[in-house]
């Protein structure tokens, strides 16, 4: 656990820091993406497009993105 959401837990707060790059607006995780990860486990990408504010069609199209990134990083390696 990332010290500043063990702060949060002693607290009992969200975590208020906005500039965190790990933060989400998204209280029942602490605000923390690493708390949604920790107590969530595998999430669908309608939950992930709830915690981010975003449309399930928009994460959709970064996860698809995101695949074929990957997918010519491995297809390099096969070469």
């Amino acid at each position: 656990m990332r010290g500043c959401l063990k702060t949060c837990y002693k607290l009992n707060v969200a975590c208020p820091v906005e500039e965190c790059k790990y933060w989400i607006d998204y209280k029942k995780d602490k605000n923390c993406t690493f708390e949604a990860i920790s107590s969530n486990g595998m999430m669908t990408l309608r939950e992930v497009a709830d915690r981010l504010g975003l449309s399930y069609v928009r994460v959709k199209q970064i996860q698809d993105k995101a695949v074929k990134k990957i997918g010519h990083f491995f297809e390099d390696d096969a070469n």
